[in-house]
């Protein structure tokens, strides 16, 4: 035990000694080092969100003495548990919480001109953070990648209406304009990490997919980065909510009604939070994200289609059985499809063997993200946008047979390259490889503008009228004819064609 304190003490003072200070905007930065990554926790890239900044655009960061300490995370966005999560924040929630992290290369210096990678925590929207082990930017910063973080408002923090917020002229996706202000900061900032605030990747998965579509379309998001990756992002009209201010006001109003705009700001902060989570989302109060005219124009195709969205190169994509359905018999399964349940039956389940749980998964995972993904690309395409089309169908056995495929947000530790930090089952020796490769692709697409960089297997562009798709799974990765061609156009044909 003495030889382990004296090993530890010794790396910590090691760390220690070649850490670095940086100015950034409010004042310096301490940092951590390790195994060749330096790691700056906690930023601040606002004011916090707290008394009178509650339910307004994020603040100037104020300014502070000395040097902050840059070795821990700040606290992660006020929310109500969620122990399902397979990414769990690791701080105590809060609501002065805008923080950021910046990874790079220990050698990486200011002038080294450095692509950038910006991460969008997903969540639902009321669940998540930038502190989870899954969510670590050590290995893009190990692949000479400038990684950021951040933080953003959740829940009724960040996406809330009021009729007492209305008579001030506030109100609306509170969150999305935090992810805004984060970016600006990145441009302000990230020379000073070696980074080039001209080559600006941003990606997201599930909520933070969404936000993806939220930056490609709200005009003050332009300029603040050159590509994007939307993991399990939706973007088909109709398959999400996004209600209009007035009704999400009327929402807000069922939380608190009656209430000014200073009674709102007093409220404690755990009323606010509540318990809104993943677990409980559809619960009366509480809107999600609004059609605002400033982040949200309108439904991400709908905004594709008019030409109203960045026009950067693109990869998007979803996982093989990335939905939130489970059932255990079949009739009920396609039972919702009505008169239509026989066409159903004929495209998920042709042989009559596959498992009712996995046959309902499928039919939701292709509504919600996978459907959605290729109609995304196919628009994107149309317009000459570069866009690449992935699915990502590795899933450990235990998950393969549950659900018969790779799970919502399953993606994450392969594309961080962290599957030893994810929660649950110890990693197999056969993912790593899995990792290797999701990553890699990743990072290629930051350094080089598109991820089919040498050293991987060819990745296509997709079409306006793509019926393949890079699948990357645990034989490596291949552009094949989609698997799912005959599910998607069925679902395409029920909910928009």
């Amino acid at each position: 035990m003495r030889k382990f304190a004296l090993l530890a003490a010794a790396l910590m003072a090691s760390a220690s000694a070649h850490a670095e200070n940086v100015a950034v905007t409010g004042g310096a930065v301490s940092s951590v080092l390790f195994e060749g990554v330096t790691a700056f926790k906690g930023i601040p890239y606002a004011a916090a969100p707290t008394g009178a900044n509650r339910w307004r655009a994020p603040q100037p960061v104020v300014a502070w003495q000395g040097v902050r300490d840059g070795s821990a995370f700040g606290h992660d966005c006020a929310q109500a548990p969620f122990p399902p999560d397979a990414a769990p924040i690791t701080t105590t929630p809060a609501e002065d919480c805008l923080y950021l992290n910046v990874w790079k290369p220990a050698s990486a210096k200011a002038g080294d001109k450095l692509p950038v990678m910006v991460w969008i925590h997903g969540g639902g929207f009321v669940n998540g953070g930038s502190s989870p082990g899954v969510y670590s930017g050590q290995n893009f910063a190990r692949d000479g990648v400038v990684f950021v973080s951040l933080n953003y408002r959740l829940g009724r923090f960040g996406f809330f209406a009021h009729p007492g917020l209305a008579a001030e002229g506030l109100g609306g996706n509170f969150g999305f304009l935090d992810q805004i202000a984060a970016l600006k900061w990145v441009h302000a900032n990230v020379a000073k990490f070696g980074g080039d605030a001209s080559r600006v990747t941003v990606f997201g998965e599930s909520a933070g997919g969404m936000s993806m579509h939220m930056l490609l379309q709200s005009p003050l998001a332009r300029g603040l980065f050159s590509q994007v990756v939307i993991e399990s992002g939706g973007g088909r009209n109709g398959t999400l909510p996004q209600p209009t201010m007035a009704k999400a006001a009327r929402v807000g109003a069922e939380f608190a009604p009656g209430l000014t705009a200073a009674q709102l700001r007093a409220l404690p902060e755990a009323q606010v939070t509540g318990d809104l989570s993943m677990m409980s989302m559809g619960q009366k109060g509480y809107a999600g994200p609004m059609v605002d005219g400033r982040t949200i124009l309108g439904a991400p195709d709908d905004a594709i289609a008019a030409g109203l969205t960045a026009d950067v190169p693109v990869i998007v994509g979803a996982n093989s059985a990335d939905g939130f359905a489970f059932g255990t018999d079949k009739d009920k399964v396609f039972a919702q499809f009505g008169a239509d349940a026989d066409a159903a039956r004929k495209v998920y389940d042709a042989d009559g063997t596959k498992p009712a749980g996995h046959i309902a998964m499928g039919i939701s995972a292709d509504k919600m993200f996978i459907e959605s993904s290729r109609h995304v690309a196919r628009l994107m395409a149309a317009r000459g946008q570069k866009v690449w089309l992935y699915r990502f169908g590795y899933a450990v056995p235990k998950m393969a047979q549950a659900i018969g495929g790779a799970a919502h947000a399953s993606e994450l530790p392969y594309v961080f390259d962290t599957v030893p930090a994810r929660k649950g089952d110890a990693p197999l020796a056969e993912e790593q490889p899995v990792a290797s490769l999701t990553h890699r692709y990743w990072v290629n697409f930051a350094k080089t503008g598109k991820p089919d960089a040498a050293g991987v297997p060819a990745w296509p562009q997709a079409t306006a009228t793509t019926t393949t798709v890079q699948w990357i799974d645990g034989k490596g990765a291949s552009h094949t004819e989609d698997p799912y061609t005959a599910r998607l156009d069925f679902t395409a044909s029920k909910i928009g064609g």
